[in-house]
């Protein structure tokens, strides 16, 4: 098992209210498995894979990553154990602007001490495998939307995470690009890498093994 949430929640306060953004989830995800998340916008998608991700928390119930019980954690092992497992795919990209596309890619293989030659071998890799050599020297804002999502995907995986978790991953891409992606990670999948997609689209949860629906924060259906 990578990872299991009980009773999970996520609870925040606004205005005075407490609203409920995730309720009482629970989930065990095997090692290998690829899951699609479905439901409306608002229904919790997001949070789920960020707080999966260790970007945000959830605010009761217990999750186990890795038999790490994530809960208990400190910032600091919590940190060290999302850089060193798991690869996120954003829909925003959150590629950091003044890097070039090189430095983007590179980022991840810096936090884990990663030796210069290996890391250039690596970026060299990722370069090729999206055809985005050409853009190397080129910075975010100088990127098409289509070919900043592609950076951000190469800079996920170049650290051969465990663990995927992407957020609407083609949500900024036409239909070959597309299909390209899913394949790709339909690929990573086979070769035993776990991805936790949130999507809209049909097409796309149908690559995943199990497919789970979300409504106001809450599991409703697999």
């Amino acid at each position: 098992m990578i990872l299991r949430l009980n009773s999970a929640s996520r609870v925040i306060s606004s205005g005075g209210k407490k609203i409920a953004l995730l309720d009482n989830i629970n989930l065990a995800v095997k090692e290998g498995e690829f899951i699609s998340l479905m439901g409306p916008s608002g229904s919790g998608k997001s949070t789920l894979l960020n707080c999966i991700g260790m970007l945000d928390s959830f605010t009761a119930g217990n999750y186990t990553f890795l038999d790490e019980e994530v809960h208990t954690l400190k910032e600091k092992q919590r940190s060290k154990l999302y850089k060193e497992y798991i690869g996120f795919v954003f829909q925003a990209y959150h590629l950091i602007d003044e890097l070039n596309v090189y430095e983007n890619i590179e980022t991840p293989l810096l936090y884990k001490n990663v030796k210069s030659s290996e890391r250039k071998a690596l970026v060299a890799d990722m370069l090729d495998r999206f055809n985005i050599v050409g853009k190397k020297d080129l910075f975010p804002a100088q990127l098409s939307g289509g070919q900043q999502q592609l950076v951000g995907i190469a800079r996920a995986l170049i650290s051969k995470p465990k663990l995927i978790l992407a957020d609407e991953p083609t949500g900024n891409l036409n239909s070959k690009q597309s299909t390209e992606i899913m394949e790709l990670f339909s690929e990573l999948n086979k070769d035993g890498v776990t991805i936790i997609q949130a999507t809209h689209s049909e097409k796309n949860s149908s690559y995943g093994s199990r497919i789970i629906n979300l409504l106001d924060g809450r599991i409703v259906s697999e």
